[in-house]
């Protein structure tokens, strides 16, 4: 069974290095890391009141892990602006309760830069925002900044088709 169906020759799965990142309508620059999307649905053990040896197993509640964004600091403010919404300095703790959650867009890529995959991640919020990683005088790292986006699950674009690729 071949493993793409309009290009059968294709052999080799998609690489994972081009990808982009979307949200509020625009892609947002220089992401270079993303953590895996991953869904868990819980187990429930259960057994019959007359059948003490055997278990049996049912789907339980079904819960999203966050997702890890990455990228070199700049003078981009996408990250910092998004972690604002449920950070307040000002002191009155209030929170963009209108603007704090998003739904992203995950694109992949194939080699030739036509758009292969698409994921909609639902209703992300920031849970955690690192502007700056550990320093260090002696380490030829580029600086990068993180956020962590807790949500409430995704679904793939079945509107995206596998594209001929010449």
């Amino acid at each position: 069974m071949a493993m793409f169906n309009v290009n059968t020759h294709r052999l080799d799965p998609y690489r994972n290095f081009k990808f982009r990142v979307k949200w509020d309508g625009r892609y947002v620059a220089g992401i270079s890391k993303i953590s895996a999307l991953t869904r868990m649905t819980e187990t429930v053990f259960h057994r019959d009141g007359g059948d003490p040896s055997n278990v049996r197993t049912s789907p339980g509640t079904t819960s999203f892990e966050p997702i890890v964004l990455e990228r070199g600091l700049s003078h981009d403010t996408a990250f910092e602006d998004w972690a604002n919404m449920v950070f307040n300095l000002g002191g009155d703790g209030s929170v963009s309760l209108q603007d704090y959650k998003k739904d992203i867009i995950i694109d992949l890529f194939n080699l030739q830069g036509s758009l292969v995959m698409s994921f909609r991640v639902y209703r992300c919020w920031v849970s955690e925002y690192q502007p700056l990683p550990e320093l260090d005088a002696n380490n030829t790292c580029v600086a990068i900044e993180k956020i962590v986006l807790h949500h409430e699950g995704w679904e793939r674009d079945t509107d995206v088709t596998e594209p001929q690729e010449t």
